[in-house]
């Protein structure tokens, strides 16, 4: 049977990993056993893939990023370049934890910014955006925009990727797509 991905001749693919039709997986790039990885993905050059990690459809992994176990993407993710993800709290190199791995799951249309690090068990809501070399401590709202080290809220993103203005009726539109948002207790939601 024909592959149905690419896969450049420096990869490395582990066994029994599922790697849907149409995604690429560039130079030196590592992906462990029993990945899965959706249609369409595009997973840069020096990516590590661990083992058991998820990653849905259209996900862009950029270059030099780290995806331990315990962690899982859907759709549409884009994790930016050099960003990381832990997997244990309280490593220790003398100290085997494989068996407590804090799961992290990253929802659909989210982005993660270059330098980023998502402290292990810690979830993060559709399309919620990470500011570049954030650093991530607890979960993140959906459409939070979250920055700096402990990464705090600073606002609101549309599923475009722009800040989102809210007016006194708690009403928000989209300047690219044009869509509306309502914040109603510290939550927003696209009107439909």
């Amino acid at each position: 049977m024909e592959q149905e991905y690419f896969a450049h001749h420096t990869a490395v693919i582990d066994s029994n990993c599922k790697i849907g039709k149409g995604t690429k997986i560039w130079h030196f790039s590592h992906i462990m056993p029993n990945c899965v990885i959706g249609e369409n993905c595009n997973i840069g050059q020096n990516v590590v893939v661990s083992n058991d990690v998820v990653l849905g459809k259209n996900v862009k992994v950029q270059n030099n990023v780290s995806i331990y176990t315990g962690v899982t993407c859907d759709d549409d993710v884009f994790l930016g370049p050099s960003m990381v993800f832990t997997n244990i709290v309280n490593p220790r190199s003398a100290v085997v934890r494989k068996g407590q791995y804090a799961k992290t799951h990253v929802g659909k249309g989210v982005s993660i910014g270059a330098n980023a690090t998502i402290v292990c068990g810690h979830n993060i809501g559709e399309y919620a955006f990470i500011g570049a070399g954030a650093v991530v401590t607890k979960t993140v709202l959906p459409y939070a925009l979250v920055m700096g080290n402990p990464a705090r809220q600073k606002g609101w993103m549309s599923e475009h990727g722009h800040k989102l203005e809210f007016d006194k009726n708690g009403i928000a539109i989209c300047p690219e797509s044009k869509e509306k948002y309502k914040l109603e207790n510290n939550k927003v939601q696209k009107i439909k």
